[in-house]
């Protein structure tokens, strides 16, 4: 093996050690906590960390690709449901569990859109989600006034259960149970009260993108900090 070979596998190997020391450290104390504590979870230098992540939202932005790829990573599980309503348990379960492992996303969410309002790979995602609602209400499984930012916003309820830490897992099975029972549908049922949001409408609120842009003005992050080059 080369040694520039070996400088590659180390340098891929440091990188996803921040990553992963980073969704702890920020679980713990937010997305704010302190770079340099970052350094010394992950056993680099600084010096590392600056190489690796210029600045905190070069950090945050690459933490949000991450977890726009578990989305892309969660399809084909979607896809193989046996129906409609298979598929939507596997969204709820999947997403909101992870909600409530990452009790920093909210933030995260609202930074990013701050860094880059444009960008909203969230998006991509809505044809997808649409199609299996679209298909258990052909199935007569789901409530016929759920829409897909409904079933957004329980992901978010679930996960919200995450800011109990650890203690929260027979909770969240409790919970999920009722969710599922709430959108089943059933003969005679009374029609749900007030409009749903659409997608985008979701999508927006959840990122803060009004309060961001009239906050920001121009749109850049609010704590994007340089990591320090030694220390």
């Amino acid at each position: 093996m080369s040694s520039a070979t070996s400088t590659r596998r180390d340098a891929r190997r440091n990188h996803e050690r921040l990553l992963e020391e980073a969704r702890r450290l920020f679980a713990e104390r937010g997305i704010d906590a302190p770079l340099d504590e970052l350094a010394t979870r992950a056993g680099v230098g600084a010096g590392t960390v600056y190489r690796h992540f210029p600045t905190r939202d070069a950090l945050l932005r690459e933490l949000y690709d991450a977890a726009i790829k578990m989305f892309h990573d969660l399809g084909p599980e979607v896809q193989a449901a046996g129906s409609g309503w298979d598929a939507i348990q596997v969204v709820l379960e999947r997403l909101g569990q992870w909600v409530a492992a990452t009790p920093y996303l909210p933030a995260l969410m609202r930074r990013v859109a701050a860094i880059d309002g444009d960008y909203r790979p969230g998006l991509e995602f809505a044809p997808v989600l649409e199609g299996i609602v679209e298909r258990a209400k052909a199935e007569g499984s789901l409530r016929p006034d759920v829409e897909a930012a409904d079933i957004l916003v329980l992901i978010d309820m679930l996960g919200s259960l995450g800011q109990f830490g650890g203690t929260n897992l027979p909770f969240w099975r409790r919970q999920f149970a009722i969710v599922l029972e709430g959108i089943r549908a059933r003969p005679g049922q009374e029609p749900l009260p007030g409009v749903a949001l659409d997608f985008d409408e979701f999508h927006d609120l959840a990122h803060h993108r009004a309060e961001t842009a009239a906050e920001n003005g121009s749109g850049a992050g609010a704590a994007d900090d340089v990591v320090p080059a030694a220390g």
